[in-house]
């Protein structure tokens, strides 16, 4: 089997099969040719989108697990930059025998060459036969020496007419002058001479699996008071609305990034509890935070990113013909009490499976919809840590104490009610497979109403040392 595409006025391979391969025919050659030497050949058309569309999945997957920069080469590869990289995996041999047993995985075959160049690399892959080259540095000009021109990336046209010089290999052209290989072969192939040979940087231009939202204003005069930074946050955020309306994206962090006539960057950020496209609450939310960045001697340039949105779909508004009640948005709320106490300091507290009292609560985002919440009565304030009780005295095994001192001051019990028994999570710990915590809630006689424990069931001792804590206080 081959796959054959369009190319000019005639049909050309693109791909072959192994066997077809070991009967001698490469891609490249004219489908009639191919045709003419095997008279059952399975001729079928190249997908060249679709081959595009496996790669840049593959270069996405490759940005995400293996390197942040890599992209599509040619029609039939990738190009990763390992820089920095590879010993995270082990090392690069132990990369390579990874990414291949991926590819295999995947139901594809194929050869891995590093080296210092891309050019270099782009040709041992290719044309030096084997499955892993790991290339020295400084060595690019030598192994690539015995590679055919066809490895520099060279048009067939350029190849043609080196042929007919007489030039079959690379190794052929490092003794040539430049400019007679110039006039030959074109500046094209000096330039490619040059790449794979580590002369010329040839850059990799990165896929990007997300293009961040963003947008930017250069100013004609420095700014340098609030009112003219706002007013030029009001025309970022409308540019930026009108891009996440595009994308139908709702905003969740926000950066903004002043950069002075002095060359340093005056950074603030914001971040909304809900995903919104609201120019006018993005502003605000802004300007109390706008006090935090030092002009200096002016600012020349304002940039505006978006590193964090969401999906934010259309909602539809009700008619108003029925009399229903529809729960306010607090969402602008949260985000203006956050930017003045702190992002820390707004929190729900829901409930969790778990029978341990510290255990069953956590904080959760002030917008999170929360778990219902147990029968058990709790008390208001539950303290972080229970804290330990002195001068107890209390009737063994099933009476609340009669007295007791936290924090340096006595208290006298009037009246009490328990106890509520907690057994330990033993699946969580094996220190807790007998612990018991026996809970009392107590009254004392200025008032105060408590939450206590005592740490046994007060009959057998692996289930606790008898000692009084104090977890709650009620009202």
């Amino acid at each position: 089997m081959v796959l054959i595409t369009r190319s000019g006025q005639r049909d050309v391979v693109t791909a072959a099969c192994p066997v077809a391969l070991d009967l001698g025919l490469r891609p490249g050659m004219a489908a009639a040719h191919a045709r003419a030497l095997l008279s059952d050949l399975d001729v079928r058309g190249a997908d060249r989108t679709a081959d595009a569309a496996w790669l840049d999945r593959l270069a996405l997957h490759a940005v995400r697990h293996w390197t942040p920069t890599a992209s599509a080469c040619d029609a039939d590869g990738l190009w990763l930059d390992l820089t920095g990289t590879t010993h995270l995996f082990g090392g690069e041999d132990r990369f390579c025998r990874r990414v291949l047993r991926f590819l295999d995985r995947l139901g594809f075959t194929a050869r891995i060459a590093i080296a210092a160049t891309p050019g270099a690399a782009h040709a041992l892959a290719r044309f030096a036969g084997h499955t892993v080259i790991i290339l020295p540095p400084r060595s690019e000009a030598q192994a690539i020496a015995d590679l055919p021109l066809a490895a520099l990336r060279l048009a067939g046209d350029t190849l043609a007419t080196a042929g007919r010089f007489g030039l079959e290999s690379i190794g052929d052209l490092y003794a040539m002058p430049r400019g007679p290989l110039a006039k030959r072969l074109g500046l094209k192939a000096v330039e490619r001479l040059d790449q794979a040979r580590g002369l010329v940087a040839e850059p990799i231009v990165p896929v990007t699996a997300f293009e961040e939202p963003r947008a930017e204003r250069r100013l004609l005069e420095p700014i340098v008071t609030a009112e003219a930074i706002n007013h030029v946050i009001g025309d970022l955020l409308t540019d930026l609305v009108h891009d996440l309306q595009g994308r139908r994206l709702g905003l969740r962090t926000a950066v903004l990034t002043c950069q002075r006539v002095d060359g340093i960057d005056q950074r603030i950020a914001v971040g909304t509890a809900r995903a919104t496209r609201d120019a006018k609450h993005l502003a605000r939310m802004f300007a109390m935070r706008v006090e935090r960045i030092d002009p200096g001697l002016g600012i020349e340039v304002m940039k505006l990113a978006a590193p964090r949105v969401e999906d934010l779909q259309p909602v539809a508004l009700g008619s108003g013909l029925l009399d229903t009640q529809h729960t306010p948005d607090v969402a602008p709320l949260v985000d203006q009490l956050a930017g003045r106490a702190g992002e820390e300091a707004l929190f729900r507290v829901s409930a969790i499976e778990s029978d341990v009292p510290e255990r069953a609560v956590r904080r959760m985002p002030p917008l999170a919809t929360t778990a219902g919440w147990p029968a058990w009565r709790r008390p208001v304030r539950l303290l972080h840590r229970p804290e330990l009780l002195t001068n107890v005295v209390a009737l063994l095994p099933d009476h609340p104490p009669r007295r007791f001192s936290w924090r340096g001051r006595p208290y006298r019990v009037s009246a009490g009610e328990g106890p509520e028994r907690i057994h330990g999570e033993w699946w969580r710990c094996s220190r807790e497979m007998w612990a018991v915590r026996d809970y009392f809630m107590v009254e004392t006689g200025g008032g105060d109403r408590f939450w206590l424990f005592r740490r046994g069931d007060g009959v057998d001792a692996p289930t606790g040392d008898l000692t009084w804590y104090l977890h709650g206080v009620f009202g």
